[in-house]
């Protein structure tokens, strides 16, 4: 049998039998469903149903008789749960609980949002070891109220799961999947972790949002089954103890929330679950869908196959006509004296990330529905960038930016029945504001809604778990009376991801690289005093703005002090000079392209130019496609340099604004030690 519990509440239970689902039991609505485990005594079946509802937790047996329900005393509602025998361990945002026979056992109050939670086996490891997976790129490993020690991993885990579901040979092994695509394996031992071994995200995959194991393929050996939410499913396999490697994938359309491997349909043939956003449940048999019909005669589908696509139809013809008659009854309704026209409620499951690789953000928006179009709206400049998977229909509007702080207007027109759209966008540091997507759906009447995300003042900067200490920075101090909540709203406000909540202690430091040139930030700050340490003076330039700006509106006064090293800002010229020179030169290619193709159509071959420009007219296409996917790459070099011109003399109360024009002039095919040189010489 099959249980599925939704966003309105339903629990569904339910079997195949000769290809038809037959129901065992169905709840009646209620509170959106955040989470559904399977439980039971240890060593036994594992067929007791609970389900997480708000801050309530209740439990039905598999003929759907309710036998617990269990109100927690956690102020917020359960967005992560696991069942270990007698023992059930919850998490809201920040908190995490542990209760043994609903008594409460323990509580840990984590310094950053917990996505997800489990316990290594207790019948192995002989002793109780919950492990939260937290947003700031942290497995958090606890014994009883108390953290035992911190796992570092390359992204923000959003789940996790046992290794083979029991934790491998000495059930301290877990598997966990990062939003930004990435997966790991990892030993929680006793005293400290062992990183066993780490798959990455070249394929630019979606972020993972479910894992399962299951020996789907029938070789004796658990597959680990993994679901993202760009709706890739895929199934990893263990070449050796520690060697994850990708055996198999299938796109869905919409993203994946939950994976499972079983016997569901037939007997005999194993099947992997898949629950997509907008509550589709699909299958995937290693039943074979055909049979031979002699060696050289076309594959038959199944008389099974046939009756199943047959029944299939009726469905859909039946649910058809009751669109329409529903339809019907809707605009009569809509026509009477008496009308009152009701706005229909959609939901929009959105995510709003920066991407380490290219420094973009990315804007990924689905709907249960058909998506009409979205209007993007900024009142700050941004890129908007290409994407592959993108078949919308993009027009840009011409912005008046003076009057309305309007920088960017552009309209997505989606082809039929596009339920996700994912967009891209890159921001300039120092430039903060608001983003707003007008999300309509097809549906009837057109209602539409909006979505708000905040452009942060260094919104390229990513939290980091380490910074390069031997690199020259430079410091700003601030003093002054403002308490350590103020402060960390401050820091809130200017850089991305920082919890909300107030840090617990009395001080706190953060890292952060910059995604798009790799300088770095240190902040650390408490009641009355913060220090920030970048080896960026624009860094350091754009925090000194934003929070003496933050102070003056809530009357603060400040005391600001600076140590400005010189030496920076040569490091940091190093650092963009190598992507600087790549962009001019690909800048360049690009522009001869037209030219050596018109003397490829009129000469007839090329054998007389240069190797160079063979190698030219030979990537053409490559070249086009870089330079189309980052179209103001440049720019926003010339934009960086230029900055940080201003920004060395700024501190040194000198304005050299006027020689900006000479310091672009200079750009142009100036080598690294020439432009340090202006930089020097230009005061």
């Amino acid at each position: 049998a099959v249980v599925v519990g939704d966003q309105d509440g339903v629990i569904t239970c339910f079997g195949i039998k000769k290809g038809e689902a037959v129901p065992v039991f169905k709840t009646l609505p209620g509170q959106k469903i955040a989470r559904l485990e399977l439980g039971g005594a240890l060593n036994t079946p594992q067929e007791k149903i609970f389900v997480a509802t708000g801050s309530e937790v209740r439990g039905f047996t598999k003929r759907g008789k309710q036998f617990l329900s269990f109100e927690t005393n956690l102020t917020e509602s359960i967005k992560a749960m696991h069942i270990s025998g007698a023992d059930l361990f919850l998490c809201a945002s920040y908190i995490y609980n542990h209760y043994c026979d609903c008594k409460d056992h323990h509580y840990y109050l984590s310094g950053d949002k917990i996505n997800d939670v489990l316990c290594l086996p207790v019948q192995k490891v002989n002793c109780i070891t919950p492990v939260l997976a937290c947003q700031d790129r942290v497995l958090r490993v606890l014994q009883g109220s108390d953290l035992l020690y911190e796992v570092e991993v390359p992204g923000p885990p959003t789940v996790l799961a046992l290794k083979n579901g029991n934790g491998g040979d000495s059930g301290e092994e877990i598997v966990y999947g990062t939003s930004d695509g990435k997966l790991g394996l990892t030993q929680i031992t006793g005293t400290k972790p062992v990183h066993k071994c780490e798959v990455g995200n070249n394929k630019k995959r979606g972020g993972i949002l479910c894992i399962d194991s299951f020996d789907i393929l029938g070789d004796g050996v658990k597959e680990l089954l993994v679901g993202r939410d760009d709706g890739t499913l895929e199934i990893y396999n263990f070449q050796s103890a520690d060697d994850l490697v990708l055996q198999y994938d299938h796109a869905l359309p919409e993203s994946i929330t939950s994976v499972q491997g079983g016997c569901v349909g037939k007997d005999g043939y194993d099947e992997i679950l898949v629950c997509t956003y907008s509550g589709w449940l699909t299958g995937l048999t290693t039943e074979p869908v055909h049979r031979e019909g002699g060696s050289g005669e076309e594959l038959k589908l199944s008389q099974e196959m046939q009756s199943k696509i047959s029944s299939l139809r009726n469905e859909l013809q039946h649910l058809q006509m009751k669109v329409l008659q529903e339809r019907e009854k809707y605009q009569q309704s809509s026509q009477s004296s008496t009308a009152i026209s009701s706005v229909p409620a959609f939901n929009v499951n959105d995510k709003f990330t920066l991407n380490k690789d290219d420094a973009s953000y990315s804007l990924i928006l689905e709907v249960q529905t058909a998506i009409d179009n979205v209007l993007v709206q900024s009142d700050v400049p941004l890129d908007l960038l290409d994407v592959d998977k993108n078949s919308a229909v993009v027009s840009f509007s011409s912005c008046d930016s003076e009057p309305n702080s309007n920088f960017l207007l552009a309209t997505y027109r989606c082809q039929a029945n596009t339920m996700r759209l994912e967009l891209k966008v890159r921001s300039i540091e120092g430039q903060y504001g608001t983003l707003q997507a007008y999300i309509t759906p097809k549906i009837q009447p057109k209602t539409c809604q909006v979505h708000q995300y905040q452009i942060k003042p260094l919104s390229l900067h990513q939290r980091t778990h380490s910074i390069d200490h031997d690199r020259p920075m430079n410091t700003l101090t601030l003093k002054g009376q403002f308490s350590f909540a103020e402060i960390h709203s401050w820091v809130v406000f200017c850089l991305p991801e920082v919890p909300e909540k107030t840090p617990a202690g009395e001080s706190i430091t953060f890292y952060f690289q910059n995604t798009f040139l790799g300088t770095q930030l240190e902040s650390t700050y408490r009641k009355g005093e913060g220090c920030f340490k970048s080896d960026n003076i624009s860094t350091i330039s754009i925090l000194k703005d934003v929070l003496s700006k933050e102070a003056t509106k809530r009357k603060i006064n400040l005391n600001i002090s600076y140590d400005i090293n010189e030496e920076s800002v040569r490091h940091t010229l190093k650092l963009i000079h190598p992507k600087l020179e790549y962009q001019q030169l690909l800048a360049k290619k690009v522009h001869l392209i037209d030219a050596l193709r018109e003397l490829q159509v009129h000469e007839g071959n090329v054998d007389f130019l240069l190797p160079k420009y063979r190698s030219i007219l030979e990537e053409a296409d490559q070249l086009l496609e870089e330079y189309k996917r980052q179209p103001a790459h440049l720019e926003r070099l010339y934009g960086m340099i230029t900055d940080l011109f201003i920004d060395k003399f700024k501190f040194k109360g000198t304005n050299v604004k006027s020689k900006v024009p000479l310091l672009l002039e200079t750009l142009d095919g100036c080598d690294q030690d020439g432009l340090i040189a202006f930089f020097d010489t230009a005061a």
